[in-house]
């Protein structure tokens, strides 16, 4: 009997050979013996090891994946990834034959830029039957800005999830087919996402990014995002970031885009390692800039100024004059971030302009109570350090001083205070205002940095509120030793 069933099971084995389609991989999942297997995220790219960085930890030695060819129907193409039951197969599919029009792109982005968690960026993508490879890396750079948190996705779990798999999956399959930008900006959003750089997803799309660079068609902002991502995967040293920047430094910024430009800024922050080693491009740009001001948005004005500042680009005051004024016309519509870097900015360059402090007295006390605290701090340091007191400012940021300080670092608290000593100003609330100061001092003492909390009280003692309740603290042998160490 067991010899019949061999028999039979060879003739049914020949017959599905001739039947069905071309053998095509499957990757599965070797499990050890101890019982362990490989997290379900390690197989949305295919991957060698895990493409968590902070989830699992998984055992070189009982853990692996082998690649074996089976006898199968080719499967029509869905949105699934090797290990995903049929049942759970999605809906979308990426398309370069009848890609989705301008407008339905836009429309995709839309919504995609109103999802508030990662579960509606997933619902959005379930809901289509074709995307673009734009439309799949703009998702992934959408999840990536709802997980990310610091230098670390909030909840690494995001990358099991069966969209995602699926996803990576037909990047993957169809990394030779994607458009040069729909390519790059997948591969930059791979690392924000901190898949594996092994991964076979990654290694695909770096060796394709590699042959479209080699052609030369690329265009700057491709470049610049390709860039960017491969500052991330292999730091400043990476060939094909020098590769990518010898292409850009060929080119002429007045031919830029405005994108482009801002792109070229952001790019350089991270890549400039030697002293004036793109100081030629760097001058040539801001020239170019200069002349493009006027059609700058918040985001931009914000964008190229954090920029200057990171460069240190003490020769481009033009520009930093003239984006000072541009910011004038913008100061109602910057969002908490933009106003914060375009204050620190003209901190660092030292510059000021009448209009923009106008804009600013009519703007902020309106404002003050909503602001993000770093915000109100930067502002407060803004006027401080430019030695120009607007009490109307100031009298503002003390009243929301005395509801929100509750809420603020040391360091905000410090620096707030520290504004009204250098200016010696007292405004109307200042017995609540130092009341609530003593408040903070005596239940948060210890979490000061010891010279910022000298600069503080320092800052009391200009403005004639001496913090004699404080004296033997700051004169005890433990506080003189940590401040001796902060020193040293």
């Amino acid at each position: 009997m067991a010899l019949k069933l061999f028999q039979n099971l060879r003739l049914l084995t020949q017959f599905s050979f001739h039947y069905f389609a071309r053998p095509v991989c499957v990757r599965l999942l070797y499990t050890s013996s101890l019982g362990r297997s490989s997290c379900v995220a390690c197989l949305c790219t295919s991957a060698g090891c895990c493409v968590q960085r902070h989830g699992c930890r998984k055992l070189q030695m009982d853990c692996r994946t082998r690649n074996v060819t089976a006898i199968v129907r080719e499967p029509s193409f869905l949105a699934s990834s090797s290990g995903l039951h049929r049942d759970s197969e999605l809906r979308f599919r990426l398309t370069q034959l009848h890609r989705p029009s301008a407008d339905e792109e836009q429309d995709f982005q839309r919504q995609l830029e109103s999802c508030s968690t990662s579960r509606q960026v997933f619902k959005l993508l379930r809901s289509l039957e074709i995307l673009s490879d734009t439309m799949a890396a703009a998702s992934l750079h959408r999840v990536a800005d709802l997980e990310l948190e610091g230098s670390a996705l909030r909840d690494p779990s995001v990358l099991e999830k069966d969209t995602i798999r699926a996803l990576c999956f037909q990047l993957e399959q169809d990394s030779t087919r994607l458009t040069e930008a729909g390519l790059v900006s997948a591969l930059l959003a791979c690392t924000r996402l901190f898949l594996d750089p092994w991964s076979t997803l990654m290694v695909r799309l770096v060796s394709e990014s590699q042959n479209r660079l080699d052609s030369g068609q690329m265009t700057v902002g491709e470049l610049c995002t390709l860039g960017c991502a491969m500052l991330a995967m292999e730091g400043p040293g990476s060939v094909m970031l020098e590769q990518a920047m010898t292409q850009i430094q060929k080119q002429e910024p007045t031919r830029w885009s405005l994108p482009d430009l801002i792109a070229v800024y952001r790019l350089l922050e991270g890549c400039v390692g030697e002293d004036g080693k793109y100081r030629d491009l760097l001058n040539a740009m801001h020239t170019h800039a200069v002349t493009v001001t006027s059609r700058m948005d918040p985001a931009a004005v914000s964008g190229v100024l954090s920029s200057l500042v990171a460069l240190n680009q003490m020769q481009a005051m033009p520009l930093v004059i003239s984006l000072c004024k541009q910011a004038v016309r913008h100061i109602p519509h910057f969002s908490d971030q933009e106003l914060t870097r375009v204050l620190g900015a003209l901190i660092h360059f030292g510059h000021s302009d009448h209009y923009f402090v106008e804009a600013m007295e009519k703007h902020v006390p309106t404002m003050v109570f909503t602001y993000h605290p770093e915000t109100v701090s930067k502002v407060t340091q803004f006027f401080s350090r430019r030695n120009i007191l607007s009490t109307t400012v100031f009298d503002a940021v003390a009243e929301s001083f005395v509801y929100r300080a509750d809420s603020y670092s040391t360091s905000q608290v410090a620096r707030q205070i520290m504004a009204f000593g250098m200016l010696g100003y007292l405004p109307p609330n200042a017995g609540q205002l130092f009341r609530k100061v003593e408040t903070i001092l005596r239940t948060r003492f210890s979490q000061f940095q010891p010279r910022m909390l000298l600069s503080l009280l320092h800052a009391c003692t200009l403005v004639e509120r001496f913090p004699v309740n404080f004296v033997s603290k700051v004169f005890s042998s433990y506080f003189l030793q940590q401040l001796q160490g902060e020193i040293y």
